[in-house]
């Protein structure tokens, strides 16, 4: 158990769930289901049985550091990892696991992103487990497959070879398809849902990153000599923003030929939009996804989401999302949520104060 180490992914802006989401507070900082735990802390708990809390890595961007240290005070300095630029994951895993490499060789790492939903903790625990014992003394990376409920156009799908053996290996990655192709994907019995969850030890992750981002490899490794010294966040800052920016899907997963899969169930959502966090929640009798003080009048399919402290009179909607937040209040179909980050860039051109 010791040498199980944990990344959390925690610098995303969340922009598809806006105007909860914000660019000064984001999804991952917020109670989004109402257990009183916002998702960044529900992601550490999930992992309190599999690491020790100072084997948890949070890697972030400068702007969200002071929130994480208020809502998990146990985390000290070295473990949080201030991104000076969004750079997409490949350079931010880069960063957390050849700085855990310095510190413990034998790490074997699990790689999560902080807005995640996973609603059977044991299930998930069992899973992560046994990824864990697959990956801990080999050469391969381990990727967690969601087996698919729908043909969901949303998530990018995993192909994996079948066989009687609990971890199967992938024969490709492919992104998000359009409907008719997702439909194919699940009538196949071959594909799973990429939940964008890894499980790899630091000498598997380190060569993969050599092969296939050779640049991306000499740069952390050039930060060996400065990791856990007053001289990590100069460096930090300097070489940063040469990295490519790019997905570790990209950059490594979709190249290497020693990935493989451990497939799960246990209610797993990435909580991307809006509508995937009405297809996680709890329903009324009218299939209403509601969080308030809200009154309603003939209103069914909705999910509506607004301030405690104010009372809200809905009447006449059918499949709508109603969502207030701050200085913010959005009224959207909920089969056209895609048009959410129009939404934002409109605001923002408002001012900086409604993004």
């Amino acid at each position: 158990m010791n040498n199980n180490y944990v990344v959390i992914m925690a610098g995303g802006v969340g922009t598809r769930f806006w105007p909860f989401s914000r660019s000064k507070n984001p999804k991952q900082f917020h109670d989004v289901l109402g257990t009183g735990r916002t998702l960044l802390q529900q992601t550490a708990d999930r992992f309190e049985d599999i690491c020790p809390k100072e084997n948890i890595y949070i890697v972030t961007s400068n702007d969200y550091i002071d929130i994480i240290k208020a809502q998990l005070p146990f985390m000290s300095d070295n473990q949080i990892l201030a991104e000076p630029s969004r750079r997409n994951t490949a350079p931010c895993v880069a960063y957390a696991c050849y700085k855990i490499g310095l510190q413990n060789p034998q790490a074997n790492i699990i790689v999560a992103p902080a807005d995640h939903i996973i609603l059977q903790e044991k299930k998930f625990e069992k899973r992560i487990n046994l990824a864990l014992k697959t990956s801990a003394n080999a050469d391969v990376l381990v990727t967690l497959g969601i087996t698919p409920t729908r043909p969901d156009t949303g998530y990018g799908y995993i192909q994996y070879v079948h066989s009687q053996e609990e971890v199967k290996k992938v024969k490709t990655f492919r992104e998000k398809p359009n409907l008719e192709l997702a439909k194919l994907f699940v009538t196949s019995g071959e594909y799973v849902w990429n939940a964008g969850i890894f499980v790899w030890n630091v000498q598997a992750i380190k060569k993969a990153f050599a092969k296939s981002c050779p640049t991306i490899h000499e740069i952390f490794t050039r930060g060996e000599a400065f990791y856990f010294t007053d001289k990590e966040t100069n460096f930090i800052n300097e070489e940063y923003k040469t990295c490519e920016s790019i997905s570790i899907d990209y950059a490594v997963m979709e190249k290497a030929e020693n990935v493989f899969t451990v497939l799960g169930d246990f209610g797993w959502s990435d909580l991307g939009t809006w509508k995937s966090l009405y297809e996680v929640s709890d329903k009324d009798e009218n299939e209403n996804v509601v969080d308030g003080q809200i009154i309603l009048y003939g209103v069914t399919n909705s999910i509506i989401k607004t301030p405690k402290d104010r009372l809200v009179v809905v009447q006449g909607l059918d499949g709508y999302i109603v969502a207030e937040y701050g200085n913010v209040l959005m009224i959207c179909e909920k089969e056209q949520e895609q048009f959410v980050k129009n939404f934002v860039a409109d605001a923002g051109e408002k001012g900086n104060e409604f993004v």
